[in-house]
């Protein structure tokens, strides 16, 4: 009994190291806003991380619903434009719709969250708080339509879901930019002036860069948690066999809708850091495309890894948009190379994707997750056989 209640010392140093990890993360970032000097290379990493770490969130909750629960869902385009817009509609300043909503008689909404909170408790206090709150609502708004759609389009499988998923997202995308909503959505106008990264602060210290990772981690350990729950034993069983699941009092149908809806929610949030991010948000620019792209990033990091999809969200956003840009430049090192110009850096981009998919074919992680507990784990093993085989030489 002593021994089962005894903690293992290998999860102990494990949570420890990623504790440790994680802080220095956020005195890094927080450094690299408020400290570290403005060069070429900070220039660059910034928004890499924003992004990466965005894009972390989004990859996460689609695989949530496409690697750990097996249903083939092309939707999340849609879902990131209701979270994106949402967020802005409510965080606009009061002053400032007149502005954006110039077609429309200054909009329906005339007021901000953000901007309310900030008469209550400071401007600092109300962008950070109100930020939340409309990052909440942008989940919440994005959940309900995820509600509704997922009793006709769930009962569907395989393809037939995929393609009445990807349907959705592009009538939500044509309904954002239908004039007739214009009070509302601005129409196929684009909606800015909202509060976005640069306004989150804790007095004079900058968040721009802390903000987005606090959220994505926030919600990846919520997923992390609802996976390792009883819930994420039945989705890994419909996943599995649908037909054993049924047979063991798994009821498809709401465990399906379940994981539909909490993926939607976090991917809600996602829109809404992605707006956030973007500064300025428009219905067309959520194409059925960006769908793909993030298809894509679970594939490299595997499906049915979180960890995976956090991997290769980093590695992929750092190669698309910093490490290969010097293909575009039309020189190497100061020396001309004719063939490097516009367009090239995304050939040598899609043949190192292909490269990866060949020879990881289950994608970087398959469906393994990294643990500093499991490390040190092999690590003593590697250790202890290896002296049991020096004692036995």
């Amino acid at each position: 009994m002593e021994k089962t209640l005894k903690k293992d010392p290998a999860q102990k140093a494990g949570t420890a190291i990623a504790a440790c990890l994680i802080a220095a993360l956020y005195i890094f970032l927080i450094l690299l806003d408020n400290v570290l000097p403005a060069n070429s290379f900070t220039l660059m990493l910034i928004p890499v991380l924003k992004k990466g770490a965005i894009y972390s969130l989004i990859c996460v909750s689609m695989n949530l619903l496409n690697g750990f629960t097996g249903l083939f869902s092309l939707g999340q385009a849609g879902f990131l434009l209701v979270g994106a817009y949402t967020y802005a509609i409510f965080s606009i300043p009061a002053d400032q719709h007149a502005a954006v909503y110039q077609y429309f008689d200054g909009g329906a909404v005339g007021f901000s969250i953000p901007e309310a909170l900030g008469k209550a408790l400071g401007e600092n206090a109300g962008n950070f708080l109100g930020a939340v709150v409309c990052i909440i609502i942008a989940g919440l708004v994005a959940a309900a339509f995820a509600a509704l759609i997922g009793i006709p389009v769930l009962r569907l499988k395989s393809d037939y879901l995929a393609i009445a998923t990807l349907g959705f997202a592009e009538i939500i995308r044509a309904i954002f930019q239908w004039n007739g909503l214009g009070p509302v959505t601005n129409g196929s106008n684009m909606l800015r002036k909202y509060t976005n990264f640069s306004a989150i602060k804790i007095g004079d210290i900058k968040l721009a860069t802390a903000f987005p990772f606090f959220i994505s981690m926030i919600c990846i350990a919520l997923i992390v948690l609802l996976i390792h729950s009883s819930y994420g034993r039945a989705f890994k069983a419909v996943r599995d066999d649908e037909v054993a699941a049924e047979a063991m009092g798994i009821s498809l149908f709401k465990h399906k809708m379940l994981s539909f809806v909490i993926s939607s929610f976090f991917a809600g949030v996602g829109g809404a850091l992605l707006a956030m991010y973007q500064t300025t948000i428009q219905a067309s620019a959520f194409k059925s495309a960006m769908t793909y792209e993030i298809l894509l990033i679970v594939v490299i990091g595997g499906i049915g890894s979180v960890s995976g999809s956090c991997i290769a969200s980093f590695l992929y956003i750092a190669c698309n948009e910093w490490w290969l840009r010097f293909l575009d430049s039309g020189s190497f090192f100061g020396l001309s190379v004719p063939f490097f110009r516009d367009g090239f850096r995304k050939v040598v981009f899609s043949v190192l994707i292909m490269v990866i998919v060949l020879f990881f074919s289950r994608g970087i992680m398959g469906d393994r997750e990294l643990s500093f507990a499991g490390l040190l784990r092999r690590h003593k093993k590697k250790a202890a056989s290896g002296a049991e085989g020096g004692g036995q030489a």
